[in-house]
C-alpha cells in the first residue's frame, strides 16, 4: 500500500461498533423476512403495505398515510401500491367527495393472503428471535425505542 492510500479499517470505538451491529442485524432480519415472504410472491415492503391496510378495518388510506406508516420511509409507495393492485390485493380509486384524493383499500384476496401468511410468519418471527428470552426482547425493544427518541 502506498503512503498516499488510506487504510480502511473498522474502528474499535463503541459507537461505531454499535451502529455497525445495528445495521448488520437489521439487514440479517430483513433478509430472513424477505426469504420467507418470497414464497408468497411478496416483498417485505409489499407485506408492510398489506398489514397497514388490513389494520384500517376496511377504511381507505391514501398514499401519504401508507408512506408515513411504512417501516422504511424510503419505499416507493406509489410503485408498491401499483404492484399490489395488479396482483388484485388492493384497490385504488378516486374519492367520490374529492376527485384529487385516492382511496386505497385491501381486497378480500389481500386479506386471505395475509391469513395464509399469518401462521408461518409467526413461526418465522419466533425462529429469528429464538436466541432471545422474553426479558431480552423487552430490553432490546426498550433500548431501540430509546435510541430513536
Amino acid at each position: 500500500m502506498s503512503s498516499n492510500e488510506k487504510k480502511i479499517s473498522l474502528r474499535p470505538d463503541l459507537p461505531f461498533k454499535t451502529i455497525n451491529n445495528l445495521l448488520s442485524s437489521g439487514n440479517w432480519v430483513y433478509e430472513k423476512s424477505a426469504e420467507h415472504l418470497k414464497q408468497f410472491a411478496l416483498s417485505v415492503e409489499q407485506y408492510n403495505v398489506l398489514l397497514i391496510l388490513n389494520n384500517l378495518d376496511g377504511e381507505p388510506a391514501n398514499l401519504s398515510t401508507i408512506q408515513n406508516s411504512m417501516i422504511s420511509k424510503m419505499s416507493n409507495t406509489t410503485r408498491l401500491v401499483e404492484k399490489l393492485r395488479l396482483k388484485g390485493l388492493l384497490t385504488r380509486e378516486q374519492s367520490q367527495e374529492n376527485r384529487r384524493k385516492v382511496e386505497i383499500r385491501i381486497t378480500e384476496k389481500g386479506i386471505l393472503l395475509l391469513n395464509e401468511i399469518e401462521t408461518s410468519q409467526v413461526l418465522k418471527e419466533k425462529e429469528i428471535v429464538k436466541n432471545l428470552t422474553k426479558r431480552d426482547m423487552l430490553t432490546l425493544n426498550r433500548l431501540l425505542d430509546k435510541l430513536k427518541s
